[in-house]
């Protein structure tokens, strides 16, 4: 009897629980509809600063701006709908900063690692400068 029901019992109960967990999504996505502005910000801020270390090429700090911009943008829409309009300043700096450490270790631009996050804090102080309460 004991194996009747586990032949029987755990496979509907492992299917049940797939699709629970397909078709029934936690939370959706966290970026917002200005993921493009804030990727846009990033890229110009990122090619900036870069330029006035020298450090990298052009397209290679618009990348890592674009992304760091957009990490931003997903670290303030994990907020309510309410607090969205009033971002924290030390939130977008910190994400910044860790997200385009990441991404220059990713890119293959790892030497400089603490201004790869300096050029993200950047990041993410120019978007909440510009876009806090809009």
């Amino acid at each position: 009897m004991n194996k009747i029901l586990k032949r029987t019992l755990i496979p509907s109960l492992m299917a049940a629980s797939l699709a629970g967990v397909t078709l029934v999504p936690a939370k959706p996505a966290a970026a917002d509809d200005q993921v493009l502005r804030d990727a846009g910000i990033g890229a110009v801020t990122n090619v900036v600063t870069g330029a006035v270390r020298g450090n990298g090429s052009v397209l290679g700090n618009a990348v890592k701006g674009g992304v760091t911009g957009a990490a931003v943008n997903g670290a303030n829409g994990l907020r309510n709908t309410r607090n969205r309009h009033h971002r924290n300043i030390g939130q977008d700096v910190g994400v910044g900063a860790g997200a385009s450490a990441v991404t220059g270790v990713v890119t293959g631009d790892s030497r400089d690692t603490l201004g790869n996050a300096v050029d993200g804090a950047a990041v993410g102080a120019a978007i909440h400068l510009l876009t806090n309460g809009k």
